[in-house]
């Protein structure tokens, strides 16, 4: 059944830009109609200066012009002949696909500390000073129960954190439980305020003398030496 005066945006073509909209698409698509070149060249410039009115962020190139050129020779499927200031791009460029970079493949076990805590302690287990060899541990541990909290800001056992330092560096960094920071140091939470205890009597707050109002008193020597000043004693 044929619909009269409603059409879906499925239905029409595919927007090349989408950050200039679907208007500025059928403008330039309606360039090549117009028959005198210099006529189509003055339209193309009037366009230009709409698709700068919807994007205005492209102004912060250094290039923002060419760049305007090039996006509508680009949504006109390089079928336009224009006097551009700037040689049209080549159909190739945009079809070109980068270089895929690949993915890494490593599996690491211990996903939650990072693979750079998995390097350190690696690192570390190589070390021949025994008392070097405690201080890092020591810096590890607190780095992987760091990095344990962003994961699970709830719950943390320290021993865990012990035992997987033992594991992974083969048994050559140990440290005692007692030597790990506290939660509340490594996420940065202020301590609690001891509260006052029952009982115990509230400081009092030292009365701050009225200067004014001890002026006015007659019998403050103040005011008398005052009074004597100004003629009135």
């Amino acid at each position: 059944m044929e619909r009269i005066g409603l059409t879906y945006n499925t239905e029409k073509e595919q927007i090349v830009i989408s950050e200039y909209g679907r208007c500025i698409q059928e403008m330039i698509k309606k360039l090549p109609e117009i028959e005198d070149r210099q006529q189509r060249t003055e339209a193309a410039r009037y366009i230009i200066s709409v698709m700068v009115q919807m994007n205005p962020q492209v102004k912060e190139s250094s290039d923002w012009e060419h760049k305007l050129w090039d996006h509508l020779y680009m949504i006109s499927g390089y079928a336009l002949d224009l006097d551009s200031p700037f040689a049209p791009p080549a159909p190739a460029v945009r079809r070109s696909k980068p270089q895929h970079i690949g993915y890494q493949n490593n599996h690491i076990k211990y996903g939650h500390y990072g693979q750079y805590i998995v390097k350190m302690i690696e690192a570390a287990s190589l070390e021949e000073d025994e008392e070097m060899r405690e201080a890092l541990a020591h810096s590890i541990a607190n780095q992987m129960k760091r990095n344990y909290l962003e994961w699970n800001k709830n719950v943390v056992n320290d021993q865990v954190i012990l035992d997987d330092l033992r594991t992974i560096s083969g048994g050559r960094l140990m440290i005692s439980e007692e030597k790990l920071n506290s939660t509340s140091e490594i996420l940065g939470k202020a301590q609690p305020q001891p509260k006052q205890q029952q009982g115990q009597p509230k400081k009092k707050k030292k009365k701050v003398p009225n200067l004014k109002a001890n002026m006015n008193n007659p019998n403050n020597p103040a005011y008398k030496k005052r009074m004597q000043q100004l003629g009135k004693l």
